[in-house]
């Protein structure tokens, strides 16, 4: 599969390199990447993640399309990297203890942080 391990050897890697005390989440970007968030301590995470620029960029040009194909038209890039990004921006959000699951939960947390405002739409 692709220089990727499977997301078993890389969750058994991290849980053996990871420090003491630590939290690990695993979360699956519909089967086809897996990310690792490692938080210290044992609380849970929160605040708002440091989204890039382009990262933004990304997620509003997909809001306002029909799908992945049509944002990475509009930006002329390819719908994996359109993936990659929201994936992303997932891994980060769930790090902060604010998972994104859906596109309707993305667009609310882009919302909430500001990135976007419902009078942009």
């Amino acid at each position: 599969m692709g220089d990727y391990p499977s997301t078993g050897a890389r969750v058994a890697s991290a849980r053996g390199t990871r420090e003491k005390g630590a939290n690990m989440t695993v979360v699956e970007d519909f089967g086809r990447t897996s990310e690792m968030v490692e938080t210290a301590g044992g609380e849970a995470p929160g605040g708002t993640p440091q989204l890039s620029a382009r990262e933004v960029e990304v997620l509003l040009a997909w809001f306002g399309s029909d799908s992945k194909d049509g944002a990475a038209s509009e930006l002329f890039i390819s719908a994996a990297t359109v993936a990659t990004h929201i994936a992303r921006v997932r891994v980060k959000y769930a790090g902060a203890g604010r998972p994104a699951r859906s596109k309707t939960a993305l667009f609310a947390r882009l919302l909430e942080d500001g990135h976007t405002s419902l009078r942009d739409w």
